[in-house]
């Protein structure tokens, strides 16, 4: 990580703090921005790769959701074992995102055909998918329409495909929900971020990334036709989540 690309965007105080946006400054340094912000995250990243190894099939689609700068395409292809006719759609709402992530992916050749749509997710079709990724994705997506996409997924997929969905999450009671935002907090001042900057960043999100309870999550998994869902990884208030549609 070379020093231009350190994440300093909330380093000097900015009075009216802007709501958080995927724009180019952000891209610039998202790399950093994200390794230092969420617990576990290439953790979760290996084990999307491992999943796919596991679940997807030949003559089948991947889509990495909200897929940023392509972090988690990168660790499918680098695992998928049988390459015949697999395509991964990666799609993102930010034209900034994808220009950036188109680089990143053509550095790394690889047998597998990846598409990349600048969409809106909730405008996506799924089909004839074998595994679907929304890494910290579902939490920027209005409440009132989480279900009709978890439904769209749960409909695209096939039996037997894989849905990962890695959150930061909110609890009950708030007593626990403070605990685990300060440790959170105070993971990101080991990473090096001043009290400033986790504050302007935490106000700037504040309205744009909503949590949710795991409870909310798993429930509308099953609501929406997922028997089999759990979460299998948690650092602090962040978790993934898997859920399989069975055959």
């Amino acid at each position: 990580m070379t020093e231009t690309n350190q994440d300093n965007l909330f380093a000097h105080p900015l009075g009216i703090i802007p709501g958080f946006v995927f724009d180019k400054a952000v891209v610039d340094v998202f790399p950093d921005m994200i390794r230092r912000s969420v617990p576990g995250y290439e953790t979760i990243l290996a084990h999307c790769g491992e999943l796919a190894s596991r679940y997807v099939q030949a003559n089948s689609h991947c889509y990495d959701l909200g897929c940023s700068l392509g972090a988690s395409t990168l660790a499918m292809r680098s695992r998928i074992t049988d390459h015949r006719n697999t395509k991964i759609i990666a799609v993102d709402n930010s034209a900034a995102m994808l220009d950036k992530c188109a680089d990143l992916l053509a550095a790394v050749p690889s047998p597998i055909s990846t598409e990349l749509l600048n969409q809106d997710i909730c405008d996506t079709e799924i089909n004839n998918a074998s595994m679907v990724v929304m890494n910290f994705t579902l939490q920027f997506i209005p409440m009132s329409q989480r279900a009709a996409l978890i439904k769209k997924i749960y409909a695209g997929l096939n039996p037997g495909g894989c849905l990962v969905i890695s959150e930061k999450l909110h609890f009950e009671p708030p007593s626990l929900n403070t605990l685990l935002s300060d440790l959170h907090h105070q993971f990101k001042r080991a990473q090096g971020y001043s009290d400033l900057e986790i504050s302007q960043k935490r106000d700037s999100i504040e309205n744009v990334l909503i949590p949710e309870t795991l409870d909310t999550h798993i429930q509308r998994l099953r609501a929406c036709g997922f028997q089999s869902a759990s979460p299998w990884f948690q650092c602090f208030n962040f978790c993934s989540l898997v859920a399989i549609k069975e055959p």
